[in-house]
Formats: structure tokens, sequence, C-alpha cells
């Protein structure tokens, strides 16, 4: 997942490459972390207190302004909170029932939908048949998955492709986290009566706090942190590549997190989207940078 990018002035002395390469490690390993208490605590509870976590971050870095803001700028903050909150919660709904480095495959469907949606070139439906062939292949193996899982999954992804039109909107709107610190906040709201009601009392076990505070660090503000800084001067188109490596990350730490071995099969389906989603970013248009 993208911030809206304001990283002027922001330097690191670590390559931009190995900085989201960090990031995209941590948000696998903070959803593997995440999977490994759906035995104790409902996927609800654990995606709410990430999204506490990332929020309550936020907003003491941001400090949004929120006067002089028109109706247009509500409306658009308030969507974007809101495929936020669905995104999580879906694909954490996912991680309860089908391995994570599938779950995260399908997931990309989403965003690589939306690369190549309006597209007129030719070449570019090479690569929804390579993702198609990718999601048959993963329909072979129908043993550890689960109509309900392949279901959350893909409405993740396609909250992803909102929260990716939404992020864009939002970065034009509102300056630095701003926007992103109040979508969290909104996101947090919706899902704070679900938490409620299938959470109970562990919302008031320091351990869950602890350890749901610790998934909110690795899987929102350690990514959203280095994303802001890579993108200070790496290029988008570098960036979209990068994050193509998700699925893997997200088979790798099922692998050493869970013990969640893949078929040979899903490995392959697995490269296909992975493949499909390099191919799409990298015939994409090259979109116009949005203001800071």
């Amino acid at each position: 997942m993208t911030a809206p990018n304001s990283s002027r002035g922001l330097v690191s002395p670590v390559s931009p490459v190995w900085l989201v390469l960090a990031g995209i490690l941590s948000v696998q390993f903070g959803a593997g972390i995440a999977k490994s208490l759906f035995d104790e605590v409902a996927p609800t509870t654990i995606v709410w207190l990430r999204l506490v976590t990332s929020a309550i971050v936020l907003l003491a870095v941001a400090r949004p302004v929120l006067r002089g803001r028109s109706r247009s700028d509500w409306l658009v903050v308030l969507g974007f909170g809101v495929s936020l909150g669905v995104m999580n919660w879906a694909i954490y709904q996912a991680f309860a029932r089908i391995p994570l480095g599938v779950a995260v495959t399908l997931e990309f469907v989403g965003p690589l939908t939306l690369a190549v949606v309006g597209s007129r070139r030719a070449r570019d439906l090479l690569w929804v048949l390579l993702a198609a062939v990718g999601v048959a292949l993963l329909g072979l193996r129908g043993g550890d998955l689960t109509l309900a899982g392949v279901l959350f999954a893909l409405l993740a992804g396609a909250m992803w492709a909102s929260y990716i039109l939404l992020s864009a909107q939002t970065g034009r709107r509102w300056p630095g986290f701003d926007g992103l610190a109040l979508a969290s906040l909104v996101a947090t709201a919706l899902l704070t009566p679900f938490a409620i009601g299938t959470g109970g009392g562990d919302l008031l076990d320091p351990r869950i706090l602890a350890l749901g505070a610790a998934v909110g660090l690795l899987s929102s503000v350690v990514p959203y942190s280095c994303e802001l800084v890579a993108l200070r001067s790496l290029r988008p188109s570098v960036f979209s590549v990068l994050m193509s490596l998700e699925p893997a990350a997200a088979a790798l730490a099922g692998i050493v997190v869970l013990g969640e071995l893949l078929s040979a099969e899903q490995w392959v389906a697995m490269a296909c989207v992975v493949v499909a989603s390099v191919g799409a970013t990298r015939s994409a248009p090259t979109a116009a940078p949005a203001p800071d």
C-alpha cells in the first residue's frame, strides 16, 4: 500500500530500493504475526488495533489542520478512510482462511486490473491473461482454499484499487500525511463497533494490546515511513515494480512465521501474477506528480 507522498526535505543514507524492500517485508511479516494470533484473537480485533496504532502515530506526526477545508476535501478523505478500513479488514479475513501468500496474490488482482484499465494496447491484454492463468492455477490446488477466503482476498484487492485512486486524490487535496492520518481515524471509527463486538475482553488485555500495537507498527508505521523517505529519490515506476514483490514477501512470511508451505502450482501461480504486475506497471502511462 502506498501512502500519499510529501517527502520534501527527507534524506536517508540508505538506498531507497532497500527502504522499499524493508517496508514490504515489514508489512508481510506483520501480517504473519497477526495471523499467528487468530487462534486467540479475532481478525477484526487485530486489524482494529493495527489501525488504532497507525492513526495515533500519524495524527501525532501530521497534526492535520482542519480549518478551511471544502466539502469535497472531506468527502475524499472519508472515502479514502472507508477504502482503507475495508481493505485491511477484508485481507485479514482472507488471512484467517487461506495461506498468506495466496491471499496477497489474489489481492494483487485489484491494482493489476487498475493498471491495465483503459489501456488500448493489445500487449496489455497479455498481462491480464497471465494474471488470469495465475488465478486459475491457484484454483487447481483447492485443498487449502475456501470460497470465503478467496472472496475476501478479491474484495481486499478491489478496495486496494480504490485506495490507490483515492490516495492520489487525497495527496492533491491534503498536504503531507494529513489526509492519511484522518483516513486512518475514519477507518478506525468504522471498525470500532465490530472490534468491540468481537473483541470484548481482549481489548482490555495488556498483552493483546501490545501485540496489536506491534502489528500496527510493522504493518503500517514502518512501511509508510520507509515509503515516504524512499519516494524522495525513487522513480514511481521503479517503486511500482518493487511493490509487485509483495506476494513473494507474503509467501516468505507465511513460511517463516506460520510454516505455510505452498505447492509448486501455487508458486507458479504467484510468479504469473508478479510478472503480470511488473509488466502492467512498467507499461502503464506515467502519471503527473501530485502537487506538494
